[in-house]
């Protein structure tokens, strides 16, 4: 190593997350604010934040409640702060969806990178990325042009091989201290979903997985935890179905969640369409036995059998025949429960925290030589 190269690795990395706020709850967001508040008192980073939803002047704020309006006001508001933001940054960590929302903020803050000389990291986190890249070619092109594209998981990394990309897994955090392991015993027909209802992630067929479920157990109960656009229609979805024992929670805060999966003794999952569910790691984390669908990306996560059970998506029925046999077979809950609590490990904080750390020397690295 030069003299120059061993100086440098002295210094901390200065690093700008360019994401969404918590103003809008969602899952970039949460992964953001993680990393925000982790690094705060590392000695190895100075971190700090360009909100792609900066908030509008005082004049203007009537217009936060108009979305399209309130998209291309806030637009050169977000410029000026990414060309502010990343004048004294050594890596611009940013964080991505896909389709439109690619082109309103990655895109832009790629390109403020290069202006400014500093390494840009993609971490692309949408699901949707085999049906982004074909649709809109500016994903690619910018992808490509990327120093690097950090992916929450596998299925990603092999989805972005497909379009001659090259990605490497840094996954999912999760704050494992706001969760406490138990082992459910007895296992009681206490079901959970932590999912927003919106129609990737499919609560109507959680409810209808449900009602199978309460043909065999009348006394279960289950408790819906989020909010989203079509809670309405999951609500009238029970109400015609005329079950009882269905919590409706709202959206939970951090410091909440913990309680919503020790309270109950299985977490149902229905999406459609995933890529690295923070909601069922924290399952594994409070030792909440996993019944999930199983969309492509779901086995990279949850090992049939071993930290979960899976089943096709669609099939509400397959969806409550694997409840059922957990609550028939609890040696096998107890068994998976301690196996996908051991797999929880991989996404605290100790093990995440380095893989970052390589991630951004390693862009410091290329720079310097």
């Amino acid at each position: 190593m030069t003299q120059t190269n061993s100086a440098n690795s002295k210094k901390p990395l200065r690093v700008a997350l360019v994401a969404p706020s918590l103003r809008y709850v969602g899952g970039q967001a949460v992964q953001a604010d993680l990393l925000l508040r982790l690094w705060q008192s590392d000695p190895d980073v100075e971190v700090s934040l360009i909100a792609v939803d900066p908030p509008l002047p005082q004049w203007l704020r009537w217009a936060e409640t108009i979305p399209g309006l309130r998209t291309i006001l806030r637009e050169p508001i977000y410029f000026l702060h990414l060309w502010r933001g990343l004048k004294e940054v050594d890596v611009a960590h940013i964080f991505s969806a896909s389709y439109w929302s690619f082109l309103l903020a990655p895109a832009p803050a790629w390109f403020f990178a290069k202006l400014r000389g500093t390494k840009s990291l993609i971490n692309y986190r949408s699901g949707e990325a085999r049906d982004h890249l074909p649709r809109f070619r500016s994903g690619t092109f910018v992808l490509s042009r990327a120093d690097k594209i950090v992916a929450p998981s596998g299925y990603l990394v092999d989805v972005f091989r497909e379009f001659g990309l090259n990605a490497i897994v840094v996954p999912n955090l999760v704050d494992l201290s706001q969760f406490r392991y138990r082992e459910r015993n007895p296992l009681r027909p206490r079901l959970v979903c932590t999912r927003g209802f919106s129609h990737y992630y499919c609560v109507d067929a959680v409810v209808r997985a449900f009602a199978e479920v309460k043909k065999a157990y009348p006394d279960a109960t289950l408790t819906l935890v989020g909010g989203g656009p079509l809670e309405a229609a999951v609500r009238q979805l029970v109400a015609d179905l005329k079950l009882s024992n269905v919590v409706f929670s709202g959206v939970a805060s951090r410091q909440e969640i913990g309680k919503y999966y020790d309270q109950s003794d299985i977490f149902i999952n229905a999406s459609r369409l995933d890529n690295m569910p923070v909601s069922v790691i924290e399952a594994f984390g409070a030792g909440t036995p996993v019944v999930t669908t199983s969309p492509e990306s779901m086995p990279y996560l949850v090992e049939h059998g071993r930290t979960g059970l899976l089943s096709p998506v669609g099939d509400e029925h397959a969806l409550a025949e694997n409840v059922l046999r957990l609550l028939r077979e609890p040696e096998l809950a107890a068994r998976m429960a301690r196996d996908a609590y051991e797999e929880s490990h991989k996404y605290n904080w100790d093990v995440v925290r380095g893989q970052w750390i390589s991630v951004y020397r390693e862009l410091l690295s290329e720079l310097s030589s």
